[in-house]
């Protein structure tokens, strides 16, 4: 146990003096305070209130004069009734006095609405709210001209409910948002964590650090020792990266912009706990993999070609968990909650949405140290044959023949 904790320091140690990961790691915090800060730096450029206001514009009166009405209504917009020319119009927004206009027209028996901005994208179109409020107001305008009772009105108005149901039994609950936001930060943290033991263990092959390694412990102590200890790196990068995403949504967002975009009604520490131990256990399977590939080349620049196929399943594992969120109900989600390739990613949100039971994720874990205590049996063995294999690249055939004596043994 001493010589794991003496191994886990020294990679601890190395890990956060490496420039790539200092820089990468302030890279993506700054990166994060100023994504959140986008909406204020678009008001910074515009103007604070120019993207609200909106010039209504009736000079033959259609609407008789209730147009002020809308003013009352929350359409998000600072309105301002006036009567103009279209010539005065465009004036008043190449001015940046005002961001658009609505000019209405009669012509013949048709009432023509005229949404104005300075100019136009191929998706833009006119605001829903506008065009339901419009055509609210006006029908209300007629609809009281006919003297109805309030019997009458509500027999041609009638207040409709729409609700989703759903003939499953299991029911999905939570922000479809944060969980796949959450999954992409999961996906990272375990990911690029884990790649990083390859490139430790191949990098100090080539070293006389190895040599000291060797000399002082066993093989079975630096595989655990080096992939525990960047894992609590890259499990202490995570949780500043999230702290600094959450202090900079809820210090640089709007109340009801964070409220609607990031729920976190259904994040409670009974969730946080287990993720944590799913980007543990997760880690663990990718890293072991990673260590078992690093193991197999002598050459930093063989990294790459030798880590494909792990690479591959990870990208595997994290779409089958990404994409079934959007069926949560389905087998094939329940499948990838219990797929130890794509479990790290899927169960937690299974259990934010209220599918998991508590059978599925025992499960879901003994499938996850199962296969872990596989991977690290195969990857210890092979990182002991290899070890001292500096001239070249195992082949294949190699491999396959020492996982079959690490099976016999």
């Amino acid at each position: 146990m001493k010589d794991i904790l003496t191994v886990m320091k020294f990679t601890m140690k190395d890990m956060t003096k490496r420039k790539s990961f200092i820089i990468s790691t302030l890279i993506i915090l700054i990166l994060i305070i100023v994504g959140f800060n986008v909406p204020n730096i678009i008001k910074s450029i515009k103007g604070e209130d120019l993207s609200d206001k909106l010039l209504i514009v009736d000079n033959q009166d259609i609407f008789e004069g209730n147009l002020e009405l809308l003013k009352q209504a929350d359409l998000g917009y600072e309105i301002e009734i006036a009567q103009l020319s279209f010539d005065e119009i465009k004036q008043k927004i190449e001015n940046e006095e005002i961001e658009s206009a609505i000019l209405i027209e009669k012509q013949d028996n048709n009432i023509k609405i005229r949404y104005i901005v300075e100019n136009t994208t191929m998706m833009e179109e006119v605001p829903e709210t506008l065009v339901n409020s419009i055509n609210n107001l006006y029908s209300n305008i007629q609809i009281n001209k006919l003297g109805l009772t309030d019997e009458e009105l509500q027999s041609i108005t009638p207040n409709f409910e729409f609700s989703l149901e759903q003939t499953d039994e299991e029911k999905a609950s939570g922000n479809i948002f944060v969980m796949m936001l959450m999954s992409i930060v999961l996906f990272y943290a375990i990911y690029f964590c884990a790649y990083q033991v390859a490139t430790s263990i191949t990098t100090e092959k080539t070293s006389k650090i190895m040599e000291t390694l060797v000399t002082s412990t066993s093989p079975r102590t630096i595989v655990l020792g080096k992939t525990i200890g960047i894992g609590l790196v890259g499990l202490v990068q995570i949780i500043v990266i999230v702290l600094t995403a959450l202090i900079s949504a809820k210090t640089f967002l709007e109340p009801e912009l964070l409220s609607s975009v990031l729920d976190m009604s259904n994040i409670t520490p009974y969730l946080g706990i287990i993720t944590i131990i799913y980007f543990i256990l997760g880690y663990f399977v990718y890293a072991l993999l990673y260590a078992l590939t690093g193991s197999t080349v002598s050459k930093p620049e063989d990294i790459q070609s030798a880590n494909t196929p792990v690479a591959f399943l990870a990208v595997i594992g994290f779409y089958l968990a990404y994409f079934t969120m959007m069926n949560p109900t389905s087998s094939l989600n329940l499948f990838a909650a219990m797929f130890p390739i794509s479990s790290p990613f899927c169960m937690p949100f299974r259990i934010m949405m209220g599918l998991a039971s508590g059978t599925d994720i025992a499960i879901s874990i003994a499938i996850l140290i199962i296969t872990i205590l596989v991977i690290a049996k195969v990857a210890i063995k092979i990182y002991s044959s290899a070890i001292l294999n500096y001239g070249t690249k195992m082949s294949f055939k190699d491999i396959v023949k020492m996982i079959g004596d690490g099976a016999k043994n």
